[in-house]
């Protein structure tokens, strides 16, 4: 990415505000809408074990209200020209997104800019927020697909900040003061460590000064400490492998089995995205018609890719009526192993990479996912590869890269959680 001002590619444009915060846009002609996000550089895995879910907690507490909204101000403003608004913390970062008319683009950039720069973090609004964020560890906790999933990275990563739950526990929750949660917004809501990412009818000049005024309240932008650094390291984190269980009165058992996958940099990501997509990434992939179409043994079951900045996960999830894991893992072996050893068809390599071209191109039709794209890349992959880039990247992809890329992952010992009834 760019270090000064200016065109980044195409209908890109960047600029960087006093004290370090990154303004990016694209002009989507021939449409009405614009969406707006402020990504913050900072998640779960940045918490310590006390500060465990505080990354959440504060995502939460930023819609109760600044010294001139109330949260019912906040919340009635966007409602009321029918925009979409809402927030998601993730291991690595913070997201706050609206989605508007053209027109209400100023709104929703007065509204991020002020919950972001001046939250109260009253008192009683962080012991009210404290119930809700219970209720939804709760919530979470009752559905087996989140619980398999948790288990499957706390079994990966071990007590590290890649292995806990990103909300937190109820323990961790509990113990969370209002204190502790205000010296994490101050050390972590710093403007070079924010990204204001917008994509739609809009002008990057005018966005520009909509966030020199919405972030500029209370000499937000002249606060020029250093941005803090997360402390990851350089090098690639290995994963811990075996098996993981949890008893819990469902009437399905639900499994991740997995490998240690690849950084969110590596090149071979293209060809994994391939490998995935033919492996279990729809109905014609060899996952479901083996396991669902041709044995009956499960109704969901799917593959994935998971990649930060030193880490990775490649897995299998389904889920399956208890007298069926034995087959299930047997079959899914198999065809893990099969990959591993041939590759993929001729066909499934074409497929693969239609599939992942028709993805991407359709995803950004919507403003919301372009906007996306501008901030992840702006924030973490400090770079904005062009569509027609990346699509030359798939399109590149040979059943030799496939085969080398299933060889070197599904060959290494295997991570299992596995989540159901005794």
């Amino acid at each position: 990415m760019r270090n000064d001002d200016g065109v980044v590619t195409g209908r890109v444009r960047r600029t960087v505000l006093p004290g370090g915060l990154r303004v990016i846009t694209e002009h989507i002609p021939g449409v009405r809408s614009a969406s707006v996000g402020v990504w913050v550089g900072v998640g779960s895995r940045d918490e310590t074990p006390a500060l465990h879910g505080c990354s959440h907690f504060l995502e939460h507490l930023l819609f109760k209200g600044t010294s001139s909204r109330s949260a019912m101000d906040i919340s009635v403003a966007l409602d009321a020209v029918g925009g979409e608004f809402n927030a998601f913390t993730a291991k690595e970062y913070t997201c706050f997104h609206a989605r508007v008319l053209d027109d209400d683009l100023p709104l929703a950039v007065d509204v991020l800019g002020d919950m972001v720069t001046d939250s109260r973090l009253a008192p009683e609004d962080v012991e009210a927020e404290r119930d809700v964020i219970l209720d939804e560890i709760a919530m979470h906790d009752d559905d087996p697909d989140d619980v398999v999933h948790n288990l499957f990275a706390e079994q990966a990563w071990g007590d590290s900040p890649l292995g806990r739950p990103i909300a937190g526990t109820t323990s961790s929750i509990e113990a969370l003061s209002r204190d502790q949660v205000a010296r994490f917004y101050k050390r972590h809501y710093r403007p070079a460590n924010l990204v204001v990412a917008a994509a739609g009818n809009l002008d990057h000049n005018a966005v520009v000064r909509l966030v020199r005024t919405a972030f500029g309240r209370n000499g937000f932008l002249n606060r020029d400490e250093t941005p803090v650094v997360p402390p990851h390291s350089s090098r690639v984190r290995r994963v811990h492998p075996g098996t993981s269980t949890v008893m819990r009165p469902f009437e399905q058992v639900n499994l991740v089995l997995g490998v240690n996958g690849f950084t969110r940099h590596d090149e071979r990501r293209y060809a994994l995205g391939v490998l995935n997509t033919a492996l279990g990434g729809g109905t014609s992939s060899r996952l479901f018609q083996e396991v669902r179409e041709h044995r009956g043994l499960a109704y969901s079951v799917y593959s994935f890719g998971s990649h930060h900045h030193d880490a990775g996960l490649v897995g299998v999830a389904v889920g399956c009526l208890p007298h069926r894991v034995d087959d299930v893992l047997a079959t899914v072996r198999a065809e893990l192993a099969a990959v591993a050893a041939d590759g993929i068809t001729d066909e499934e390599l074409e497929r693969g990479k239609g599939q992942l071209r028709g993805g991407l191109v359709l995803g950004l039709e919507d403003s919301g996912a372009r906007m996306s794209r501008l901030g992840k890349a702006e924030l973490i992959y400090d770079e904005l590869i062009p569509i027609d880039e990346v699509i030359a990247r798939i399109d590149a992809v040979t059943a030799d890269d496939v085969r080398t890329v299933a060889r070197a992952l599904f060959t290494q010992p295997e991570i299992l959680a596995v989540v159901g009834p005794s």
